[in-house]
């Protein structure tokens, strides 16, 4: 579990594609500073396990559905990534609980800048926006926000209002109009959606 405070802008030193997976090699000293085999790094909002590391380096494995769901489907070295340590029992929850376990992708459509701070706006899939409710929790490649706004005009899509310190230490701040981004949405959303599949429902 995570809490999508990210704690360092990490770098992709390597990608190395396979059939059916990927290997990848990120530079992230903080993230690795107390890392052991097996140990959970969210990567950009993408729950990885390390598999083998160094002073300031570690590797995972990607599989074939992590990288079609999400912005793994062509990274290349020297790409910017977040990373957060997983949580432990005790820490304070600066943000809110993010599985790392994402929902898929949306696109960046509009930045509107003012004084202090940023808008973006960003797409969502039919299949995921009724998970996203104004004022609630979103991840954006792994950082906990605030959505301050949605709607469903010209397709359905919602915003996010950045203070300068998310902007200068995610990779918020580097984001272009076109770009994409992983997703993963507030997990009380997702089991109220599947209980209310069953709502009325018997069983044989």
């Amino acid at each position: 579990m995570f809490t999508g405070i990210i704690e360092e802008l990490g770098e992709i030193v390597k990608w190395e594609p396979t059939e059916d997976a990927a290997r990848l090699t990120v530079h992230g000293p903080i993230a690795v500073s107390d890392a052991r085999h097996g140990d959970s790094i969210s990567v950009s909002g993408v729950c990885l396990t390390v598999v083998d590391q160094g002073v300031d380096w570690f590797t995972a494995d990607v599989m074939a559905q992590t990288i079609a769901m999400s912005t793994f489907a062509s990274p290349a070295p020297g790409d910017r990534v977040n990373l957060e340590r997983a949580a432990q029992v005790g820490d304070r929850l600066g943000g809110h609980i993010v599985q790392g376990h994402i929902d898929g992708t949306s696109t960046l459509l509009s930045i509107t800048e003012g004084g202090a701070w940023r808008v973006l706006r960003f797409s969502l899939s039919g299949g995921i926006a009724p998970l996203v409710a104004n004022k609630g929790s979103i991840a954006v490649d792994g950082v906990s926000l605030t959505v301050s706004a949605v709607g469903n005009d010209n397709g359905d899509w919602f915003e996010v209002s950045l203070i300068p310190e998310t902007l200068a230490v995610t990779t918020l701040g580097l984001k272009s109009v076109g770009d994409t981004v992983n997703i993963e949405t507030d997990i009380l959303a997702r089991h109220v959606e599947r209980m209310l599949q069953y709502t009325g429902r018997r069983d044989a």
